[in-house]
């Protein structure tokens, strides 16, 4: 007696754990820059550099890097930049934790406050979120046959699992040369720069990935021909790659996460030897996780009249998919300038962050809730200060609709903004208009008592022969062939033969049943 087990590889989070920490630094200006007047602009990275898990701990070292745009002291009120790091060692509790685990790390900045003590000293006050999850590998198994037996009858149940294929990581770069337009003077010194990930598509195919985005560059920088202007420019870069993906199959479920992980830009020359030229590198990560959806019959019982057969059971949890569903969402606002900010003369560039402050299941779907937060860098009509600040939230909310939506199910949902327009009302007054993606990956969690192994034992003759060898039988509703032979020791096929079925039975038809005894077949 053999019995065939089906696989199906899943994927649990073991632990999770959420720290937050506070960085707090003075730094002094460097003696190669000029004194500060005041702040325009500031941006943080979080750097990682080691990740690594103990007994009940998560050991995290990094730094947090600055970028500070400010005014100088001077006549011209010119514009320079500075860069500092801020350090940190932190560990996290986690009682799961254990050494050699795989740790999904998300960090984000929630706070970054910078401002001046004198001319010649900053103040950096910054707090960072770690969002830290262990998840582990297992295989749920259950039975879909049994060989080797004689008159084996088996009763099956359908099953749709999701089944884990690849879980892996992998780095992406990205690089491009942008030329300055012909009206545009050559670059002197980059002052600030900002690169936004958008759009990003993912295709499976026959062992690859297909990776589709755009990314959306802005450049500050001094002109390069003695008068010191300041010049900016734009540009949509979109960008597809091919990677190699060992197991991958267009058959594939993907959930694939994709993180902007740094870019850099700096000045190059063309082919006249002019410093007319953006060269861009951007790494992207990629967390890859594909699944397969397949349509599996598991074992629900065995019978044989030949023998006793015990089917051993345990209860497993499988996944299944309810939907992937990509929603686009549009969100508008006019947003106005605060009473001791100087007035606008034009904007240079706008960026937004998408955050998600709630998600509710509904009747219909998943209710989201949340604000794209909006970063404006405008001309100002002050000489003292040539570049201002500007910022906003657009609340959204969208219903992503989802059928099946029940107690037992999770969801994973990634918000990122598609795109992000600015546009002057008059010198206090701005309308932006957003557009966000919303990728939900939605599974219903299922437990199952599945047979893992089956016993045999000789009959129980006594009980058998208290049967009558021939049973006149009306169908009942909610009766299947298989429970009736079963329960009256006999077989399917028995019962087809004798009573010349050749479709379903029906509640109220009449069958003739004969039982069926001992190896061979041997009648009572």
């Amino acid at each position: 007696m053999e019995l065939l087990k089906k696989n199906i590889r899943m994927t649990w989070q073991k632990a999770k754990a959420v720290t937050q920490i506070t960085l707090e630094e003075d730094r002094n200006v460097p003696d190669s820059r000029p004194d500060t007047e005041s702040i325009i602009q500031t941006k943080g990275v979080v750097r990682l550099e080691e990740v690594k898990s103990s007994q009940g701990q998560i050991h995290i070292v990094g730094y947090l890097e600055v970028h500070i745009l400010y005014t100088a002291e001077n006549e011209a009120h010119t514009l320079h930049r500075l860069e500092t790091k801020l350090p940190f060692d932190e560990m996290l509790n986690m009682e799961e934790a254990q050494a050699g685990d795989s740790i999904d790390l998300e960090k984000e900045i929630e706070d970054l406050n910078v401002h001046l003590i004198n001319s010649r000293k900053l103040s950096i006050q910054a707090v960072v979120t770690f969002r830290a999850s262990i998840s582990d590998l297992y295989d749920a198994q259950a039975a879909v046959e049994l060989h080797g037996v004689e008159n084996l009858g088996t009763k099956t149940r359908e099953i749709r699992p999701l089944s884990l294929t690849v879980q892996t990581r992998d780095i992406l770069r990205v690089r491009e040369e942008i030329p300055l337009a012909s009206n545009k003077p050559n670059i002197g010194e980059i002052l600030w720069e900002n690169v936004q990930l958008r759009g990003t598509d993912i295709r499976v195919l026959d062992g690859k990935l297909d990776v589709r985005g755009e990314l959306f560059v802005f450049v500050l920088y001094n002109a390069d021909d003695g008068s010191g202007a300041r010049q900016w420019m734009e540009a949509a870069l979109p960008f597809q790659q091919i990677l190699e993906l060992s197991g991958a199959a267009p058959s594939n479920v993907p959930d694939v996460e994709i993180d902007l992980s740094s870019a850099s830009i700096e000045a190059k020359a063309d082919y006249d030897g002019e410093p007319r030229l953006l060269g861009m590198e951007a790494v992207l990560e990629l967390s890859i996780r594909l699944f397969q959806e397949e349509t599996v019959e598991i074992l629900e019982d065995v019978y044989t009249p030949d023998m006793e057969l015990i089917p051993q059971r345990k209860e497993e949890t499988y996944e299944s998919l309810v939907v992937r569903n990509f929603s686009k969402c549009r969100a508008g606002e006019r947003m106005r300038l605060e009473a001791k900010k100087p007035r606008m003369l034009q904007i240079c560039h706008s960026q937004g962050e998408v955050k998600v402050d709630d998600i509710r299941a509904e009747v219909r779907g998943l209710k989201v809730e949340g604000a794209v937060y909006v970063t404006i860098l405008y001309v100002t009509s002050d000489d003292a200060m040539p570049f201002a600040l500007m910022h906003g939230n657009i609340p959204f909310q969208h219903l992503i609709e989802v059928e099946g939506l029940n107690e037992n199910c999770r969801y994973l949902l990634r918000a990122s903004a598609e795109q992000l327009s600015a546009t002057m009302i008059d010198s206090e007054e701005i309308e932006v208009k957003a557009g966000i993606d919303l990728n939900a990956f939605v599974v219903e969690q299922h437990k199952e008592n599945c047979v893992f192994a089956v016993e045999s034992q000789p009959l129980d003759l006594e009980r058998i022969k208290e049967l009558p060898s021939i049973t006149g039988y009306i169908v009942q509703p909610g009766d299947c062939l298989w429970d009736i032979a079963k329960e009256w020791h006999t077989t399917m096929d028995r019962i087809r033969e004798m009573n010349h079925l050749e479709g379903p039975i029906q509640p109220g038809m009449r069958l003739i049943l004969s039982k069926k005894i001992g190896m061979g077949a041997q009648e009572a």
